[in-house]
This record gives structure tokens, C-alpha cells and sequence, in this order.
């Protein structure tokens, strides 16, 4: 502390010196860290830049005992901490950061005894509320039993159309890799997904099949390749669309592994990407798409800014705002070589 400012240049620092340094009573600091009261913008920063000058940290439990807040939310994921649910949950504790919000990290690995004590837990320890992800789009049950704590879904929405639930724009994802295959004049396109009982690869195959009809186009096989999200299913999937459809010009993938197991297929058959035939992911997962040779065209879901929206939401019904339904978030077209 600067001893110029009248404040002890030794001990921690309280919040009549911040609010001594900042030039407000003590009541405006307060209100001003606890982001409550109606003052002028640069009021509330006078007192954070009093804060950060005098390196002062609020007594969380006089905090709590103030507000009725613990200032800690649970990051829940049901299906494993994996390849979707990460960036999902890094968004969301990036936002609650920088509201000095805890987060509590449960994985209930898809066990639902699992996720009843981690329910528990969170319960006992006051948390102001919850985010629930997976790794799969697929819509799931709500939270049972939890009444008196805001909820958040995120990507994995909830069945409950009451709840909010912060998903990714299927539907623009697949326009996306679509308009962009139409605008590189391809008009043979070829579509292999996932298994048909996951959401993501179902709803994607209906908007691409839908897309291509407003275009008066048709699948170049006339069906959809449903297989697994998978490098080897996209080899065997190659020879069979090749088989079938000889002129086909572009694929669109349900995954990046898919259209990474194509563009192999493709290379060890002395077919040109993207010379002869293009090829468009899902997924923009880095370990796929920039080892593929070439490198891939491909969609990227947003999942840290699903992650971001969901927490901003969830601070929202923290204060008695809350957002019910359902909240889509646009994906991005990631270009590269194989398009």
C-alpha cells in the first residue's frame, strides 16, 4: 500500500482502505464488490482499481453470510471429462472466473449412483448452482430431486423444455459445410455420419438432406452412410459411396475422424483432394483435422463459447433472471486444404 495514500504500508489490506483510496464509504465498496447497488460505471471501477492496488481480498465468509451466496457453482459431466465435455467446461470456468466464482469439477462417468453422491455433495456444500455436460448432443433426463439450485445444460440439453439449455447450431453447422461445398461447385455430395441412434449424427443428415432439396439436389448414393465415428468406418465407407457413386465430387462428414479415414481412402486411391473430390468434417478437433492429409475443411461447434453462454446463464438465474429454453449457439466454418 502507498503510505502517501495514508494507509499502513504493512497488513492485509480491508475494505475501509479500499474504500478510503477509492474516495466512497465503506457501503459503496461493498456494494460495488458484490456487484448490488445503482452507481455511476466509474464508481465501481475507482473501487476495483482500488482493490487490485491494494492487492485486497474479500473474507469470503462474510460474503456468504452477507448475500446468502457460497460463490461456488458445481461443473458437472455425465458422460466422462473427454474429447467435448473440456472445452464445454473451460469455457464455462473462464466466465465464472472472472466473476470470482469457485468451481467445484464432478465427473459422474455415466453412472447414475455416481452422479446422485456428486448431486449430494454439491447440496451439502451450497453451491449456487449447477452446469451438466457430456459428450453427446443427445438430449437427457433432468436433474433429479434439485429444486432450489439453478441448473444449466449444456450441449446435452435437457428433456425438459422448462430448463435452459445452451446447445450447438446443428442445423447452421450442417448449411455451413454444405453452402460451402455448393459454392466450390460440387453437386455430388456424399454424406457419412455416425451411428443412427446418436442425435448428432441424425440431425445432421436431415438438415444436410433438407439443405441440398431447397438447391434441388439429392445425396449422391440417394441415402445416408450411418456408421461409427470412426477413421475405419470411413475408409470402408469411401470404397462403398466409390462403389456406388462413382461421380461423386464431395463428401460431408459426421466427424472429423470420418472424414479423415476418407481422405486416406482417397489418397491411397490416387484420387485428388480436392482436385477430383472434396472433403468437409465435423468438429474442428485439431488431433484429426491438421494431421489429415490434407489437412481438413470442417465445422467447429464452439464449444468453450457453449460453455461461456451456459455459465453467463446460469449467473443470470442465480439473480433471479433466468433464461428458460433452449439457447443455440452458431457453429464456424473452418477452411483448409481439403475443400
Amino acid at each position: 500500500m502507498s503510505p502517501a495514500a495514508g494507509i499502513p504500508s504493512t497488513g492485509r489490506a480491508k475494505l475501509a482502505d479500499v474504500a478510503a483510496l477509492a474516495g466512497v464509504s465503506v457501503g459503496t465498496a461493498s456494494k460495488a464488490l458484490n456487484g448490488g447497488g445503482r452507481m455511476r460505471p466509474e464508481t465501481r471501477q475507482r473501487v476495483l482499481d482500488a482493490v487490485e492496488a491494494l492487492g485486497f481480498r474479500p473474507n469470503q465468509h462474510a460474503q456468504s453470510l452477507h448475500t446468502g451466496r457460497s460463490w461456488t457453482v458445481g461443473l458437472m459431466t455425465t458422460d466422462g471429462i473427454g474429447r467435448f465435455s473440456t472445452p464445454v467446461l473451460l469455457g464455462a470456468e473462464d466466465a465464472l472466473g472472472a466473476g470470482k466464482i469457485s468451481v467445484l469439477l464432478c465427473d459422474t462417468r455415466g453412472d447414475a449412483i455416481r452422479e446422485q453422491h456428486h448431486l449430494r455433495n454439491l447440496m451439502d456444500r451450497r453451491v449456487d448452482g449447477i452446469i451438466v455436460t457430456g459428450r453427446r448432443t443427445d438430449p437427457r433426463p433432468p436433474l433429479a430431486g434439485i429444486e432450489s439450485v439453478p441448473i444449466v445444460y449444456a450441449l446435452s440439453p435437457s428433456t425438459d423444455p422448462a430448463d435452459t439449455s445452451v446447445v450447438s447450431d446443428d442445423q447452421g453447422g450442417a448449411h455451413l459445410a454444405v453452402d460451402h461445398l455448393l459454392a466450390t461447385g460440387r453437386t455430388r455430395i456424399a454424406h457419412v455420419t455416425g451411428p443412427e441412434h446418436h442425435a448428432a449424427a441424425r440431425d445432421r443428415a436431415r438438415h444436410t438432406i433438407e439443405h441440398l432439396e431447397r438447391s434441388s439436389l439429392r445425396l449422391a448414393t440417394g441415402r445416408v452412410h450411418f456408421g461409427e465415428w470412426s477413421e475405419a468406418w470411413g475408409r470402408r465407407a469411401a470404397d462403398a459411396v466409390l462403389r456406388t457413386a462413382p461421380d461423386t465430387d464431395a463428401f460431408f462428414c459426421g466427424n472429423d475422424q470420418i472424414a479423415r479415414g476418407i481422405t486416406d481412402t482417397l489418397r491411397e486411391r490416387g484420387v485428388s483432394v480436392p482436385g477430383d473430390i472434396a472433403v468437409v468434417g465435423y468438429d474442428n478437433w485439431d488431433t484429426m483435422a491438421l494431421a489429415s492429409r490434407p489437412p481438413l475443411t470442417t465445422i467447429d461447434m464452439n464449444l468453450a463459447e457453449i460453455g461461456r453462454i451456459a455459465a453467463l446463464r446460469l449467473l443470470e438465474a442465480i439473480d433471479a433472471q433466468p433464461a428458460p429454453g433452449l439457447h443455440t449457439v452458431p457453429c464456424r466454418l473452418v477452411v483448409r486444404e481439403s475443400s
